[in-house]
């Protein structure tokens, strides 16, 4: 059985979801070998940074210079010789051009968490002005597949057979030659136009669990607490440190877990289980963006981590 369908809907508090999740616990995964690696390779929320707009120390240097560029929230999945990748952003042709670099070959599929536009506008560079891509797999929920095939300009790379959509992340997706299961488990957000999707990634030594967006954790039908106890690396949303980042903003149309917030909420749990989160998908105000930043300092001493573009773990 695929240690993907083994943990009960009851044991996690999964009420109506679709899909089971994993019974690996950290200290039962098997002592094997494998050169697969989840890579990250942007750690921005949806705008990047700089930001559009924003003259603030946020986005520019002392000089009036902007600060270098960094790139939204997306992940590889690699083997050396084949990958994937997890997110189609406005970086997409950068992010793309490293996993090809590593491996010879254009990503396998592609995987997209939701209808956002730091999580899905990248489809636009596999159309016939850019890729002109055949049949490039991409790997989606339900209604997303139905966004993207109903409208325009992604119907016609539907169309055209640049894109083909698979609407099957609540069951699970084998790839990078069965050795790497993706399986969506859908999250609480802002779902305008599609449901939006966190993703279990299980390699064959450690499990990863993806949510770069959610409303807050307490509005989650799945105990987080459970289920951290069943993954090695947790990559979570840490959008927003603290309150007043957005002050010409209402925080109710952008909702999101500060990161003080879940550290406070998490503050209980032994340092092993807390070393296992990551926090990544940092607004341009978030000082999180500066690894010598108090900020980054406080998450550290507490025991979590500040995710950054070029870390790569072993999967």
């Amino acid at each position: 059985m695929n240690p993907l369908n083994a943990i009960t809907f009851k044991a996690l508090k999964l009420a109506s979801l679709s899909l089971a999740l994993i019974n690996i616990a950290c200290g039962e995964i098997p002592n094997t070998t494998s050169d697969i690696e989840l890579v990250i390779l942007g750690v921005s929320q949806d705008a990047g940074r700089p930001h559009i707009a924003c003259i603030k120390s946020c986005c520019i240097n002392p000089d009036g210079r902007p600060k270098p560029h960094e790139p939204v929230i997306a992940l590889g999945v690699t083997d050396g010789s084949t990958a994937v990748l997890i997110e189609a952003t406005p970086d997409l042709p950068a992010q793309w051009n490293q996993l090809k670099q590593e491996t010879g070959k254009n990503p396998e599929a592609l995987f997209i968490t939701h209808a956002h536009i730091g999580h899905y506008t990248g489809l636009m560079y596999l159309g016939r002005e850019a890729l002109g891509g055949q049949n490039v797999a991409v790997h989606v929920g339900p209604r997303m597949r139905d966004f993207l095939t109903e409208n325009g300009p992604w119907s016609q790379l539907v169309e055209l057979g640049q894109i083909q959509l698979h609407d099957d992340v609540l069951a699970g997706v084998q790839c990078l030659n069965k050795q790497v299961t993706i399986t969506g488990i859908q999250v609480p957000h802002r779902d305008e136009y599609s449901e939006t999707m966190g993703f279990l990634i299980q390699g064959p030594r450690r499990v990863a669990l993806f949510i770069p967006d959610i409303n807050k954790w307490d509005q989650w039908a799945i105990d987080l607490d459970s289920l951290i106890d069943h993954v090695d690396i947790a990559l979570l949303d840490g959008t927003f440190y603290s309150t007043g980042e957005t002050p010409n903003r209402d925080p109710s149309e952008i909702p999101h877990p500060f990161v003080k917030e879940s550290m406070a909420m998490w503050s209980d749990w032994p340092a092993e289980k807390r070393s296992k989160v990551t926090f990544v998908h940092f607004n341009h105000s978030n000082p999180l963006h500066d690894p010598k930043s108090e900020a980054s300092q406080q998450v550290q001493q507490a025991g979590f981590h500040v995710g950054q573009t070029g870390m790569r773990l072993p999967l």
